[in-house]
């Protein structure tokens, strides 16, 4: 086995969050400076605590409530096609010439 081809191991390593947290461990490092560790993390705490550094989340809630608001607006195709035809229906009938003739000749019997 080669000689001095390992770095140092630091059994004292101490870690400190932002949080202010700190504990230590065994690394190649002497000291380690996190964002995030197992006192502030929402997945070990079941707190929420969003670490937004470019806006992400608001962006995304305004896209969300922008779609939410959008869709109240919006209208299925049924519905569409629905008011399409009752316009459709209430537009007047054109009676061609043609058709005039024919109607003129039929008679209507009275009581």
């Amino acid at each position: 086995m080669k000689t001095d081809i390992h770095p140092k191991y630091y059994s004292n390593c101490k870690v400190t969050c932002v949080c202010g947290n700190t504990f230590l461990t065994g690394s190649t490092e002497p000291e380690i400076k996190v964002e995030l560790c197992s006192a502030c993390h929402p997945f070990y705490t079941g707190k929420q605590k969003l670490v937004d550094t470019a806006r992400r989340v608001e962006k995304f809630t305004a896209k969300v409530s922008a779609k939410d608001s959008i869709a109240k607006n919006k209208k299925g195709k049924k519905v569409k096609r629905a008011e399409r035809a009752e316009v459709r229906a209430r537009k007047e009938v054109v009676v061609k010439t043609k058709d005039l003739k024919k109607i003129s000749q039929v008679k209507l019997n009275k009581k």
